[in-house]
């Protein structure tokens, strides 16, 4: 199946994960013991109806037709939309707190992209428990296998895996409607529940408690995070086809049926998803959800990968080996590094909570956050590249914003039982990647001082020509316009320049794609240099080599005698210079482990020349 259809369908498998198996524990945590909350008509009615108004107004009203939006030729997620409200290193600058919380934005949906996997696979092998108690044992291996296998086909790519996960979520999204429309028929007074007063009704008893239940509600929509941030695998209209023809009906039958099975049955709040289900179809169904919540973890790993593909081009954290899965589809990435680090986290997480109930204290906080800085990135967006008035900003998002912070204020009471997880994650990665931005702008710094203009040398090498050799030399340096300092290294070496020598920087731009015909530009400076700028998309990987041999007819060069000499920064601690204490061994540390710049441009390693220049931070 192909077009609009097939990605769709693949979208099923690859985007709807996540917030597809949120039935399985979100209503059964609202009635968790430590709230208080006592099932009966108010209670369930009351939360049914915060269901449905969370789905409709943060997924399809924020996320679907609005934040999706704002997506960068195609790309989105938190840092893509930091991208768009700060375009240039300048911008960065001037509205570096708006990048701040972008960068933690990331952090937050990473460490989300961990918990989502351990809890979506421990919540449908506890189904196991309902079959016979003495499966009980076998929950926690059978979840870390079932986490193993699933990182271990990640290589494969999303393309692969949206092919084997999508028609599975689409018989899952199925069966979730069945379930959910038997209990209906037999009970509809629960349809009451899509009357936002029964919310109201549900405050007014419960009060606080229902306050504090809102921190699992919210679990009904975490998948909205992930669902912008997999914009690039698919495209907005798949996602939203996807979403509004099949998803979003499924879970609300799925949840109102649920509910009209504890209006029924108040005993059946130990585990309303699983005793929709007769008895003799427990099995099946407990199959079933855990291939489901197989797929689910799919969303926020697919997504953390897009994530680190943009933090890696933006300079938020060192450069990684990215394998592109798809030759047609340029989002469809994946990382090794990332996928083995979230399994290990995964198999920590789930050996340390040891159970759906414990995890799910630590899930909602990331995701709120999140959503909450979501909010703000798209209401300075809507003002400056939509035209949207204060009235419309206030009204529209300001209500989005009103609503996340409702949700994160009632999640923060679960930092003591969990949620201190998800911050200690996101604040251990953001605090990497600040290290890593400020380490690389004082080496940039360092390294630049006493750089001479590229005009003043040529003007130099007119005066008092230098000896030339046969053959063509790229230097590299990320700012143009000025000598690099491997070049001048080199010179006061070897007391001869190449016959040819080309300035190379390599930029990358706001926008994830740059098309091949707009990519270089060449400035003949005279004597035979040439300053080259070569601009990539964030979501791009530079591949230099390909990208020169277009420039022959101008440049005049032969690849086979061409040599690239890189810098190679000695980093050297001084005293009150830039970096100290844990940052400065921390830098230390990612600076070792970067991939190399001659892997990352892809250049023939037989004609790559590392020169070192010692940078003291």
């Amino acid at each position: 199946m192909g077009g609009v259809a097939g990605l769709t369908l693949a979208a099923l498998g690859i985007v709807y994960g996540d917030i597809g198996t949120s039935p399985l524990y979100s209503l059964r945590e609202t009635f968790a013991v430590r709230y208080g909350i006592s099932v009966s008509e108010v209670s369930v009615l009351g939360s049914l109806s915060l269901i449905f108004w969370a789905l409709m107004l943060v997924i399809t009203i924020k996320y679907v037709v609005v934040v999706m939006r704002a997506d960068n030729d195609g790309e989105g997620g938190v840092l893509s939309l930091t991208a768009l409200v700060a375009p240039s290193d300048r911008e960065r600058r001037r509205r570096s707190g708006l990048v701040l919380a972008g960068m933690f934005g990331a952090a937050l949906l990473t460490g989300e992209g961990a918990i989502t996997p351990s809890i979506s696979v421990l919540a449908a092998v506890e189904g196991l428990q309902l079959v016979t108690p003495e499966l009980t044992t076998f929950v926690i291996p059978i979840s870390i296998a079932i986490l193993i296998g699933l990182f271990a086909i990640q290589q494969r790519g999303t393309e692969v895996v949206g092919r084997l996960f999508g028609p599975l979520m689409l018989v899952w999204f199925v069966v979730l409607a069945l379930l959910g429309a038997v209990q209906i028929a037999g009970n509809p007074t629960v349809l009451a529940a899509l009357n936002p007063l029964h919310a109201v009704r549900f405050f007014d008893e419960y009060q606080g408690r229902a306050f504090v239940a809102l921190g699992s509600i919210v679990l009904v929509v975490t998948g909205g995070e992930a669902l912008y941030a997999d914009l690039g695998h698919f495209g907005t209209r798949p996602i939203r086809l996807g979403w509004l023809g099949v998803v979003l009906p499924a879970l609300v039958i799925n949840y109102l049926g649920q509910g009209a099975l504890l209006l029924a049955d108040p005993t059946a709040v130990e585990s309303p998803f699983f005793l929709l289900a007769p008895q003799w179809a427990l099995v099946p169904l407990v199959i079933l959800a855990t291939l489901a919540t197989i797929v689910a973890s799919q969303a926020l790993i697919s997504g953390v990968f897009s994530l680190a593909t943009q933090a890696m081009q933006l300079g938020f954290v060192p450069r990684l080996l990215v394998k592109h899965t798809s030759a047609d589809v340029h989002g469809q990435v994946y990382l090794p590094a990332v996928n083995w680090a979230l399994l290990v986290v995964c198999i920590g997480l789930v050996l340390g909570f040891r159970s759906s109930t414990n995890l799910a204290a630590a899930y909602g906080v990331a995701v709120t956050a999140t959503m909450l800085i979501t909010s703000i990135l798209i209401s300075v967006y809507a003002r400056e590249q939509w035209g949207w008035g204060w009235g419309r900003v206030v009204s529209i998002i300001g209500l989005f914003a009103l609503i996340d912070l409702a949700f994160l204020s009632s999640n923060l009471l679960k930092i003591p039982e969990g949620g201190w997880f998800a911050l200690l994650a996101a604040g251990t990665l953001f605090f990497l990647m600040t290290t890593w931005v400020k380490g690389r702008r004082v080496v940039a710094l360092k390294s630049g001082l006493g750089r001479q203009p590229l005009d003043k040398f040529i003007a130099s090498v007119a005066k008092k020509p230098i000896r030339r050799t046969e053959g063509t030399a790229v230097y590299f340096f990320p700012v143009p316009g000025v000598v690099p300092p491997a070049f001048i290294a080199n010179l006061r070496h070897n007391d001869a320049v190449h016959e040819s020598v080309v300035f190379l920087s390599v930029v990358v731009s706001k926008k994830p794609r740059v098309p091949a015909a707009r990519r270089d530009s060449v400035r003949h400076l005279g004597s035979r240099f040439f300053q080259v700028i070569l601009e990539y998309g964030f979501m791009e990987e530079p591949e230099i080599p390909s990208a020169l041999n277009h420039l022959i007819a101008e440049v005049a060069f032969d690849p086979l005698h061409t040599t690239y000499f890189l810098g190679k920064e000695r980093v050297v601690s001084k005293k009150g210079v830039g970096l100290w204490g844990l940052r400065e061994r921390l830098f230390y540390f990612l600076h070792r482990n970067a991939r190399s710049a001659a892997e990352y441009f892809r250049l023939p390693f037989d004609r790559v020349v590392d020169i070192g220049v010692v940078v003291e931070i």
